[in-house]
Protein backbone atom coordinates (compact mmCIF):
# COMPACT_ATOMS: atom_id res chain seq x y z
CA UNK A 1 0.00 0.00 0.00
CA UNK A 2 1.34 3.40 -0.98
CA UNK A 3 1.47 6.03 1.75
CA UNK A 4 -0.94 8.91 1.25
CA UNK A 5 1.83 11.46 1.85
CA UNK A 6 3.75 9.82 -1.00
CA UNK A 7 0.70 10.24 -3.26
CA UNK A 8 0.40 13.88 -2.24
CA UNK A 9 4.10 14.78 -2.57
CA UNK A 10 4.75 12.78 -5.75
CA UNK A 11 1.43 13.01 -7.56
CA UNK A 12 2.82 13.40 -11.09
CA UNK A 13 5.28 10.52 -10.60
CA UNK A 14 2.47 8.35 -9.21
CA UNK A 15 0.16 9.10 -12.13
CA UNK A 16 2.92 8.37 -14.66
CA UNK A 17 3.70 5.09 -12.91
CA UNK A 18 0.05 4.06 -12.88
CA UNK A 19 -0.22 4.89 -16.58
CA UNK A 20 2.81 2.64 -17.23
CA UNK A 21 0.77 -0.13 -15.58
CA UNK A 22 -2.24 0.76 -17.77
CA UNK A 23 -4.15 1.38 -14.55
CA UNK A 24 -7.37 3.15 -15.46
CA UNK A 25 -8.74 4.41 -12.14
CA UNK A 26 -6.38 7.37 -11.83
CA UNK A 27 -9.04 9.38 -10.01
CA UNK A 28 -8.37 7.19 -6.95
CA UNK A 29 -5.22 9.23 -6.31
CA UNK A 30 -7.23 12.45 -5.93
CA UNK A 31 -9.88 10.57 -3.96
CA UNK A 32 -7.24 9.37 -1.49
CA UNK A 33 -5.78 12.87 -1.08
CA UNK A 34 -9.27 14.34 -0.60
CA UNK A 35 -10.16 11.71 2.01
CA UNK A 36 -6.90 12.41 3.83
CA UNK A 37 -7.67 16.15 3.82
CA UNK A 38 -11.05 15.39 5.39
CA UNK A 39 -9.39 13.09 7.91
CA UNK A 40 -6.93 15.81 8.93
CA UNK A 41 -9.73 18.37 9.26
CA UNK A 42 -11.83 16.10 11.49
CA UNK A 43 -8.76 15.13 13.54
CA UNK A 44 -7.96 18.82 14.11
CA UNK A 45 -11.53 19.58 15.19
CA UNK A 46 -11.57 16.57 17.50
CA UNK A 47 -8.20 17.43 19.05
CA UNK A 48 -9.33 21.04 19.57
CA UNK A 49 -12.53 19.94 21.30
CA UNK A 50 -10.72 17.44 23.52
CA UNK A 51 -8.21 20.12 24.46
CA UNK A 52 -11.01 22.54 25.30
CA UNK A 53 -12.75 19.84 27.36
CA UNK A 54 -9.59 19.24 29.38
CA UNK A 55 -9.22 22.97 29.97
CA UNK A 56 -12.84 23.34 31.15
CA UNK A 57 -12.55 20.25 33.37
CA UNK A 58 -9.65 21.86 35.22
CA UNK A 59 -11.64 25.10 35.56
CA UNK A 60 -14.59 23.23 37.08
CA UNK A 61 -12.44 22.06 39.96
CA UNK A 62 -11.22 25.60 40.63
CA UNK A 63 -14.76 27.05 40.42
CA UNK A 64 -16.11 24.47 42.86
CA UNK A 65 -13.23 25.15 45.23
CA UNK A 66 -14.00 28.89 45.09
CA UNK A 67 -17.69 28.25 45.77
CA UNK A 68 -18.84 29.37 42.34
CA UNK A 69 -21.38 26.60 41.98
CA UNK A 70 -23.50 28.15 39.20
CA UNK A 71 -20.48 28.83 37.02
CA UNK A 72 -19.22 25.31 37.70
CA UNK A 73 -22.58 23.82 36.65
CA UNK A 74 -22.55 25.91 33.44
CA UNK A 75 -19.06 24.61 32.70
CA UNK A 76 -20.23 21.04 33.29
CA UNK A 77 -23.08 21.58 30.85
CA UNK A 78 -20.64 22.88 28.25
CA UNK A 79 -18.41 19.84 28.83
CA UNK A 80 -21.39 17.53 28.23
CA UNK A 81 -22.07 19.28 24.92
CA UNK A 82 -18.43 18.86 23.93
CA UNK A 83 -18.57 15.16 24.82
CA UNK A 84 -21.57 14.63 22.57
CA UNK A 85 -19.98 16.61 19.76
CA UNK A 86 -16.66 14.77 20.16
CA UNK A 87 -18.46 11.43 19.99
CA UNK A 88 -19.97 12.44 16.64
CA UNK A 89 -16.60 13.66 15.36
CA UNK A 90 -14.96 10.37 16.37
CA UNK A 91 -17.63 8.47 14.45
CA UNK A 92 -17.12 10.64 11.36
CA UNK A 93 -13.35 10.27 11.66
CA UNK A 94 -13.66 6.49 11.83
CA UNK A 95 -15.75 6.42 8.64
CA UNK A 96 -13.33 8.70 6.76
CA UNK A 97 -10.34 6.60 7.87
CA UNK A 98 -12.14 3.47 6.64
CA UNK A 99 -12.86 5.16 3.29
CA UNK A 100 -9.23 6.25 2.96
CA UNK A 101 -7.79 2.80 3.64
CA UNK A 102 -10.23 1.18 1.20
CA UNK A 103 -9.12 3.62 -1.52
CA UNK A 104 -5.44 3.02 -0.80
CA UNK A 105 -5.98 -0.76 -1.00
CA UNK A 106 -7.14 -0.31 -4.62
CA UNK A 107 -4.04 1.57 -5.83
CA UNK A 108 -1.20 -0.69 -7.07
CA UNK A 109 2.50 -0.12 -6.49
CA UNK A 110 4.45 2.28 -8.67
CA UNK A 111 6.81 0.53 -11.12
CA UNK A 112 10.54 1.17 -10.86
CA UNK A 113 11.94 3.46 -13.56
CA UNK A 114 13.66 0.48 -15.25
CA UNK A 115 10.35 -1.33 -15.73
CA UNK A 116 9.43 -1.08 -19.44
CA UNK A 117 6.07 0.25 -20.52
CA UNK A 118 3.73 -2.34 -21.99
CA UNK A 119 0.30 -3.87 -21.93
CA UNK A 120 0.84 -7.63 -21.71
CA UNK A 121 3.38 -10.46 -21.55
CA UNK A 122 4.24 -9.77 -25.20
CA UNK A 123 5.88 -6.52 -24.07
CA UNK A 124 8.17 -8.07 -21.44
CA UNK A 125 11.89 -7.47 -21.86
CA UNK A 126 14.17 -10.51 -22.32
CA UNK A 127 17.31 -9.74 -20.31
CA UNK A 128 19.03 -13.14 -20.54
CA UNK A 129 18.72 -16.48 -22.35
CA UNK A 130 20.93 -19.43 -21.48
CA UNK A 131 21.04 -21.09 -24.89
CA UNK A 132 19.34 -21.27 -28.26
CA UNK A 133 16.27 -23.51 -28.23
CA UNK A 134 16.05 -23.91 -31.99
CA UNK A 135 15.71 -27.57 -32.91
CA UNK A 136 15.52 -28.78 -29.32
CA UNK A 137 13.13 -31.62 -28.64
CA UNK A 138 12.36 -32.79 -32.16
CA UNK A 139 9.88 -35.64 -31.80
CA UNK A 140 9.64 -35.14 -28.02
CA UNK A 141 6.64 -36.54 -26.17
CA UNK A 142 4.70 -34.13 -23.88
CA UNK A 143 5.07 -34.68 -20.15
CA UNK A 144 1.47 -35.84 -19.59
CA UNK A 145 2.11 -38.77 -21.96
CA UNK A 146 5.47 -39.51 -20.35
CA UNK A 147 3.85 -39.40 -16.91
CA UNK A 148 1.33 -42.02 -18.03
CA UNK A 149 3.93 -44.15 -19.83
CA UNK A 150 6.18 -44.42 -16.77
CA UNK A 151 3.39 -44.34 -14.14
CA UNK A 152 4.65 -41.10 -12.58
CA UNK A 153 1.51 -38.96 -12.35
CA UNK A 154 -2.20 -39.79 -12.66
CA UNK A 155 -4.26 -36.77 -13.65
CA UNK A 156 -7.56 -38.66 -14.02
CA UNK A 157 -7.32 -40.17 -10.54
CA UNK A 158 -6.84 -36.65 -9.15
CA UNK A 159 -10.06 -35.59 -10.87
CA UNK A 160 -11.87 -38.51 -9.21
CA UNK A 161 -10.65 -37.52 -5.75
CA UNK A 162 -10.75 -33.70 -5.89
CA UNK A 163 -11.28 -32.37 -9.41
CA UNK A 164 -9.13 -31.07 -12.26
CA UNK A 165 -5.82 -29.55 -11.20
CA UNK A 166 -5.11 -31.97 -8.33
CA UNK A 167 -2.83 -34.71 -9.73
CA UNK A 168 -1.63 -37.79 -7.86
CA UNK A 169 2.09 -38.68 -7.98
CA UNK A 170 3.37 -42.26 -7.82
CA UNK A 171 6.69 -44.03 -7.43
CA UNK A 172 9.57 -42.21 -9.09
CA UNK A 173 7.24 -39.28 -9.81
CA UNK A 174 6.63 -38.77 -6.09
CA UNK A 175 10.30 -39.37 -5.28
CA UNK A 176 11.42 -36.87 -7.91
CA UNK A 177 9.08 -34.26 -6.41
CA UNK A 178 10.53 -34.88 -2.95
CA UNK A 179 14.09 -34.77 -4.27
CA UNK A 180 13.51 -31.43 -5.98
CA UNK A 181 12.02 -29.91 -2.82
CA UNK A 182 14.97 -31.09 -0.73
CA UNK A 183 17.49 -29.83 -3.27
CA UNK A 184 15.83 -26.39 -3.47
CA UNK A 185 15.73 -26.06 0.32
CA UNK A 186 19.35 -27.14 0.71
CA UNK A 187 20.44 -24.73 -2.01
CA UNK A 188 18.64 -21.86 -0.26
CA UNK A 189 19.95 -22.74 3.21
CA UNK A 190 23.50 -22.94 1.81
CA UNK A 191 22.96 -19.39 0.49
CA UNK A 192 22.18 -18.15 4.00
CA UNK A 193 18.39 -18.45 4.14
CA UNK A 194 16.79 -19.63 7.39
CA UNK A 195 14.31 -22.46 6.79
CA UNK A 196 10.79 -21.83 8.11
CA UNK A 197 7.85 -24.24 8.23
CA UNK A 198 4.79 -21.92 8.21
CA UNK A 199 1.02 -22.57 8.44
CA UNK A 200 -0.71 -23.35 5.14
CA UNK A 201 -3.74 -21.24 6.06
CA UNK A 202 -3.82 -17.52 6.88
CA UNK A 203 -6.32 -15.05 8.28
CA UNK A 204 -7.69 -12.03 6.45
CA UNK A 205 -5.15 -9.62 7.98
CA UNK A 206 -2.32 -11.73 6.54
CA UNK A 207 -3.90 -11.69 3.09
CA UNK A 208 -4.18 -7.90 3.20
CA UNK A 209 -0.65 -7.63 4.58
CA UNK A 210 1.06 -9.05 1.49
CA UNK A 211 -1.42 -7.75 -1.07
CA UNK A 212 -3.34 -10.91 -1.99
CA UNK A 213 -6.44 -9.21 -0.61
CA UNK A 214 -8.45 -7.59 -1.98
CA UNK A 215 -6.63 -7.92 -5.34
CA UNK A 216 -6.67 -11.72 -5.70
CA UNK A 217 -9.59 -12.69 -3.49
CA UNK A 218 -11.29 -14.70 -6.24
CA UNK A 219 -8.14 -16.78 -6.80
CA UNK A 220 -7.82 -17.96 -3.19
CA UNK A 221 -9.57 -20.91 -1.56
CA UNK A 222 -11.64 -19.69 1.38
CA UNK A 223 -12.53 -21.76 4.44
CA UNK A 224 -15.84 -20.16 5.32
CA UNK A 225 -16.42 -21.81 8.72
CA UNK A 226 -13.09 -20.57 10.09
CA UNK A 227 -12.67 -17.34 8.10
CA UNK A 228 -9.29 -18.54 6.79
CA UNK A 229 -7.64 -18.74 3.36
CA UNK A 230 -5.49 -21.55 1.93
CA UNK A 231 -2.16 -19.99 1.01
CA UNK A 232 -1.36 -19.33 -2.68
CA UNK A 233 2.36 -19.24 -1.78
CA UNK A 234 4.55 -19.47 1.34
CA UNK A 235 5.35 -15.78 0.80
CA UNK A 236 2.11 -14.90 2.60
CA UNK A 237 2.65 -16.59 6.00
CA UNK A 238 6.43 -16.04 5.99
CA UNK A 239 6.25 -12.30 5.28
CA UNK A 240 3.47 -11.96 7.86
CA UNK A 241 5.82 -13.27 10.54
CA UNK A 242 7.00 -9.66 10.63
CA UNK A 243 3.61 -7.93 10.67
CA UNK A 244 3.41 -5.23 13.38
CA UNK A 245 7.09 -5.75 14.19
CA UNK A 246 9.65 -3.01 14.88
CA UNK A 247 13.08 -4.37 13.97
CA UNK A 248 16.47 -3.02 14.91
CA UNK A 249 18.93 -2.11 12.16
CA UNK A 250 21.18 -4.96 13.28
CA UNK A 251 18.33 -7.46 12.61
CA UNK A 252 18.56 -6.79 8.87
CA UNK A 253 18.83 -8.40 6.44
CA UNK A 254 16.32 -11.16 7.19
CA UNK A 255 16.48 -14.15 4.80
CA UNK A 256 13.86 -16.92 5.04
CA UNK A 257 13.05 -19.93 2.88
CA UNK A 258 10.00 -22.18 3.15
CA UNK A 259 8.46 -25.17 1.41
CA UNK A 260 4.68 -25.39 1.20
CA UNK A 261 1.77 -26.71 -0.73
CA UNK A 262 0.16 -23.85 -2.68
CA UNK A 263 -3.52 -23.55 -3.49
CA UNK A 264 -4.90 -21.39 -6.30
CA UNK A 265 -8.40 -21.50 -7.69
CA UNK A 266 -7.22 -20.07 -11.04
CA UNK A 267 -10.82 -19.35 -12.01
CA UNK A 268 -11.43 -19.83 -15.72
CA UNK A 269 -8.29 -21.95 -16.24
CA UNK A 270 -9.04 -24.50 -18.91
CA UNK A 271 -7.90 -25.49 -22.40
CA UNK A 272 -4.76 -26.93 -23.97
CA UNK A 273 -2.45 -24.30 -22.41
CA UNK A 274 -3.21 -25.63 -18.91
CA UNK A 275 -2.93 -29.31 -19.77
CA UNK A 276 -0.97 -31.67 -17.50
CA UNK A 277 1.29 -29.81 -15.07
CA UNK A 278 1.09 -26.46 -16.85
CA UNK A 279 -1.37 -25.03 -14.34
CA UNK A 280 -2.63 -26.72 -11.18
CA UNK A 281 -4.90 -25.83 -8.27
CA UNK A 282 -2.54 -27.49 -5.78
CA UNK A 283 1.21 -27.61 -6.24
CA UNK A 284 4.47 -27.60 -4.30
CA UNK A 285 6.83 -24.65 -4.16
CA UNK A 286 9.89 -23.48 -2.28
CA UNK A 287 9.96 -19.74 -1.58
CA UNK A 288 12.63 -17.23 -0.56
CA UNK A 289 11.67 -14.05 1.32
CA UNK A 290 13.90 -11.14 2.29
CA UNK A 291 13.55 -8.00 4.43
CA UNK A 292 16.12 -5.35 3.60
CA UNK A 293 17.15 -1.77 4.24
CA UNK A 294 15.77 0.37 1.38
CA UNK A 295 19.18 1.37 0.04
CA UNK A 296 20.15 -2.31 -0.43
CA UNK A 297 17.01 -3.78 -1.96
CA UNK A 298 17.78 -3.48 -5.68
CA UNK A 299 21.28 -4.93 -5.30
CA UNK A 300 19.62 -7.75 -3.34
CA UNK A 301 17.06 -8.25 -6.13
CA UNK A 302 19.92 -8.88 -8.57
CA UNK A 303 21.52 -11.23 -6.02
CA UNK A 304 18.28 -13.22 -5.84
CA UNK A 305 18.16 -13.38 -9.65
CA UNK A 306 21.69 -14.79 -9.68
CA UNK A 307 20.66 -17.37 -7.05
CA UNK A 308 17.73 -18.61 -9.18
CA UNK A 309 20.05 -18.74 -12.22
CA UNK A 310 22.40 -21.04 -10.32
CA UNK A 311 19.51 -23.42 -9.55
CA UNK A 312 18.47 -23.60 -13.21
CA UNK A 313 22.08 -24.18 -14.23
CA UNK A 314 22.14 -27.20 -11.87
CA UNK A 315 18.90 -28.44 -13.44
CA UNK A 316 20.54 -28.20 -16.88
CA UNK A 317 17.41 -26.70 -18.41
CA UNK A 318 17.30 -24.08 -21.18
CA UNK A 319 15.96 -20.91 -19.53
CA UNK A 320 15.51 -17.22 -20.01
CA UNK A 321 14.92 -14.22 -17.74
CA UNK A 322 12.40 -11.47 -18.45
CA UNK A 323 11.88 -8.11 -16.81
CA UNK A 324 8.11 -7.69 -16.74
CA UNK A 325 6.54 -4.64 -18.33
CA UNK A 326 4.22 -2.34 -16.42
CA UNK A 327 1.07 -4.03 -17.65
CA UNK A 328 2.27 -7.50 -16.62
CA UNK A 329 3.82 -6.60 -13.24
CA UNK A 330 1.91 -7.83 -10.18
CA UNK A 331 -0.25 -5.45 -8.14
CA UNK A 332 2.18 -5.14 -5.21
CA UNK A 333 5.49 -5.30 -7.09
CA UNK A 334 7.75 -2.41 -8.10
CA UNK A 335 9.89 -4.68 -10.31
CA UNK A 336 9.64 -8.36 -11.22
CA UNK A 337 11.89 -10.77 -13.08
CA UNK A 338 10.28 -13.92 -14.46
CA UNK A 339 12.24 -17.11 -15.16
CA UNK A 340 11.00 -19.38 -17.92
CA UNK A 341 12.22 -22.82 -18.99
CA UNK A 342 11.84 -24.29 -22.47
CA UNK A 343 9.33 -27.08 -22.90
CA UNK A 344 10.79 -29.33 -25.59
CA UNK A 345 7.59 -31.20 -26.46
CA UNK A 346 5.22 -28.24 -26.21
CA UNK A 347 7.75 -25.94 -27.89
CA UNK A 348 7.01 -22.99 -25.63
CA UNK A 349 8.40 -21.20 -22.60
CA UNK A 350 6.96 -22.09 -19.18
CA UNK A 351 7.20 -19.69 -16.24
CA UNK A 352 8.82 -21.37 -13.22
CA UNK A 353 9.80 -18.47 -10.97
CA UNK A 354 9.14 -14.81 -10.27
CA UNK A 355 11.48 -12.63 -8.22
CA UNK A 356 10.07 -9.31 -7.05
CA UNK A 357 10.96 -6.19 -5.09
CA UNK A 358 7.90 -4.71 -3.37
CA UNK A 359 9.86 -1.80 -1.88
CA UNK A 360 7.71 -0.46 1.03
CA UNK A 361 4.35 -1.50 -0.47
CA UNK A 362 3.88 -4.64 1.64
CA UNK A 363 5.73 -3.23 4.65
CA UNK A 364 3.32 -0.29 4.86
CA UNK A 365 0.38 -2.71 5.01
CA UNK A 366 2.23 -4.95 7.46
CA UNK A 367 3.51 -2.05 9.59
CA UNK A 368 6.93 -3.71 9.41
CA UNK A 369 9.56 -1.13 10.32
CA UNK A 370 13.12 -0.88 11.53
CA UNK A 371 14.91 1.64 13.71
CA UNK A 372 18.26 3.16 12.69
CA UNK A 373 19.98 6.23 14.14
CA UNK A 374 16.91 6.99 16.22
CA UNK A 375 14.64 7.11 13.15
CA UNK A 376 11.92 4.59 12.28
CA UNK A 377 11.30 3.66 8.66
CA UNK A 378 9.66 0.93 6.60
CA UNK A 379 11.69 -2.06 5.39
CA UNK A 380 11.75 -3.21 1.78
CA UNK A 381 10.36 -6.71 1.18
CA UNK A 382 11.38 -9.07 -1.63
CA UNK A 383 10.42 -12.61 -2.53
CA UNK A 384 10.98 -15.24 -5.18
CA UNK A 385 10.14 -18.80 -6.16
CA UNK A 386 13.14 -21.05 -5.65
CA UNK A 387 11.37 -22.92 -7.12
CA UNK A 388 7.85 -23.92 -8.23
CA UNK A 389 7.62 -27.66 -8.92
CA UNK A 390 5.01 -28.44 -11.62
CA UNK A 391 6.56 -26.80 -14.69
CA UNK A 392 10.08 -27.70 -13.56
CA UNK A 393 8.91 -31.32 -13.44
CA UNK A 394 7.29 -30.96 -16.87
CA UNK A 395 10.49 -29.54 -18.40
CA UNK A 396 12.71 -32.15 -16.74
CA UNK A 397 10.59 -34.97 -18.18
CA UNK A 398 10.29 -33.49 -21.67
CA UNK A 399 13.86 -32.24 -22.09
CA UNK A 400 15.60 -35.37 -20.78
CA UNK A 401 13.76 -38.17 -22.59
CA UNK A 402 15.96 -40.71 -24.38
CA UNK A 403 15.39 -44.09 -25.99
CA UNK A 404 16.34 -45.74 -22.67
CA UNK A 405 14.04 -43.52 -20.60
CA UNK A 406 14.24 -40.15 -18.86
CA UNK A 407 17.77 -39.38 -17.71
CA UNK A 408 17.92 -36.97 -14.77
CA UNK A 409 20.51 -34.17 -14.42
CA UNK A 410 23.45 -35.24 -12.24
CA UNK A 411 22.60 -32.92 -9.32
CA UNK A 412 18.99 -34.10 -9.09
CA UNK A 413 19.92 -37.76 -9.58
CA UNK A 414 22.06 -37.45 -6.44
CA UNK A 415 19.01 -36.34 -4.44
CA UNK A 416 16.52 -38.72 -6.07
CA UNK A 417 18.85 -41.76 -5.66
CA UNK A 418 18.17 -42.82 -9.23
CA UNK A 419 19.46 -41.62 -12.61
CA UNK A 420 16.92 -43.07 -15.01
CA UNK A 421 13.15 -43.25 -15.20
CA UNK A 422 12.23 -46.26 -17.34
Amino acid sequence: MLQVNFLRDNKERVLEGLKKRNFKELDLVDAAIKADDERKKLQYELDSQLSEMNKISKEIGILMKDGKKEEAEAAKSKTAQFKESSKELQSQLGEVEKTLINILYQIPNIPHEKVPAGVSADDNEIVYQSTSVEGLGEGAIPHWELAKKYNLIDFELGVKIAGAGFPVYFGKGARLQRALVQYFLDKNVDAGYLEVNPPHVVNEASGYGTGQLPDKEGQMYYVNADDLYLIPTAEVPVTNLYRDVLLDEKDLPIKNTAFSQCYRREAGSYGAHVRGLNRLHQFEKVEIVRLEKPENSYAVLEEMVAHIKSILEDLELPYRILRLCGGDTGFASAMTYDFEVWSAAQEKWLEVSSVSNFETFQANRLKCRFKADGKTQLVHTLNGSAMALPRIMAALLENNQTEEGIKLPKKIAEYAKFELIN
